[in-house]
Parts: C-alpha cells; sequence; structure tokens
C-alpha cells in the first residue's frame, strides 16, 4: 500500500530540513506518539493509533536507508508490532521543496501491514493518516511560534543526522515509528596486559522522558 501525504512549514528550506530531521524535538507533535529510547542508530518509540474500532499500539523502530542534504530527501525503514493487532513495516521518504509560503513537504510511505488493521483497506489507513498529518502540521506550528516566542529552536544545535520527523506522523498510520541518527564512534586504548589494543564501545541506551 502506498500513501502521499504533504503539509508546509513556513520556514525557509535550509531550517525545515533541521526541524523535519529533528525527532526529540517535533515528536511531542504527532498525537499518540512518544519517543522512548535511542541506541546508537536506532530509534524506538511507540504509536497509539485507532482505525474503526480498532484501537492499536505499535511499537516500532527505525533507522534511516539515506539522507540526502543537497536533495533535500530522506528515506527511512520503519517497523511497529502490536500482539494483538499485527504488524507494519514501511519505507518512508520525505521530499522537501521551496514555495511562496516556506517549504512543501511530501511525504510517501511504502507500507505493508498484516493483522486487523490491514483488514479496514486503504480509505482508512489513508484517510487516519491525513487527520494524523494535519494535527502533527498543526501541533508543529504551533511549537515554532512559541519556540520563536521564547528563543531560539533547538533544532539550531542538532545536526541533521538526527532524526526523520514527519515519518513519525505518515506511519503512525499503521506502524510504531521511530527514526534514527548519528552512531557512537569507537574509542581506542585498553586496560590490563592488553595495553596496545583497541576497545570499541557499545552504543549506548538513552532513554528519552515523555
Amino acid at each position: 500500500m502506498e500513501l502521499t501525504n504533504e503539509f508546509v512549514v513556513e520556514r525557509p528550506i535550509d531550517e525545515t530540513w533541521k526541524i523535519i530531521n529533528d525527532l526529540e524535538f517535533i515528536a511531542p507533535c504527532m498525537p499518540g506518539a512518544q519517543l522512548t529510547e535511542i541506541e546508537g542508530d536506532e530509534y524506538r518509540g511507540l504509536v497509539k493509533i485507532k482505525v474503526g474500532p480498532i484501537s492499536a499500539k505499535y511499537k516500532g523502530k527505525a533507522s534511516f536507508i539515506s539522507q540526502d542534504e543537497v536533495a533535500k530527501v530522506s528515506k527511512l525503514s520503519a517497523e511497529g508490532r502490536d500482539p494483538r493487532n499485527g504488524n507494519a513495516n514501511a519505507v518512508i521518504t520525505a521530499t522537501m521543496s521551496e514555495v511562496p509560503t516556506g517549504t512543501l513537504v511530501v511525504i510517501h510511505t511504502d507500507l505493508a501491514l498484516v493483522g486487523k488493521v490491514a483488514s479496514f483497506g486503504r480509505g482508512a489507513i489513508e484517510d487516519v493518516s491525513k487527520k494524523l498529518l494535519t494535527m502533527f502540521s498543526d501541533n508543529l506550528r504551533d511549537k515554532l511560534a512559541e519556540t520563536d516566542a521564547g528563543g531560539s529552536s533547538d533544532s539550531d544545535s542538532k545536526p541533521a543526522a538526527d532524526a526523520a520527523a514527519t515519518v513519525s506522523g505518515v506511519a503512525a498510520a499503521a506502524a510504531g515509528v521511530s527514526d534514527s541518527a548519528s552512531s557512537d564512534a569507537t574509542s581506542s586504548g585498553s586496560e590490563g596486559s592488553d595495553s596496545g589494543s583497541t576497545k570499541t564501545e557499545e552504543p549506548k541506551v538513552r532513554k528519552i522522558n515523555s
């Protein structure tokens, strides 16, 4: 199933790229979504949605396939699981382009569903995704206005590789989506007898306060 949604961010395209790729900044804007932890290049979270009479709670994870800052295109792979209502997998592409009012963000989702939610078909899923994205866009606009009033955006200090935000909005129609970003580097050095060896640090899990 393929879904396409779009919205406008009233910001220049370079600033919008940073915002859309800053998951921690925009995750609170998505109804029902919660970023729970980050480990290395993997972002994990929960998404609660309702399709018809079914209320699902997907536990999901995602990581970037690519991020092209020049072309302003981000692509990631995501998967979500609800023990009662089935699984979802998605490849999500966010494409940004300049428009007179700011930046147009187009989200294309290639979605595969298994379970109860899938039984409602494309129409119901598409309707939910559009409603969620509209709410997300409105909440993001309000959050940016509050940030402007109170100081500079946190996204200015984060690398563009942090995470892809809008993706959470569209994939929330069927999958629990988090995002991915920078990885921990390896560190050299040793303790004890192997003084000349190098030691690779394991990715650290960082919990996200809700």
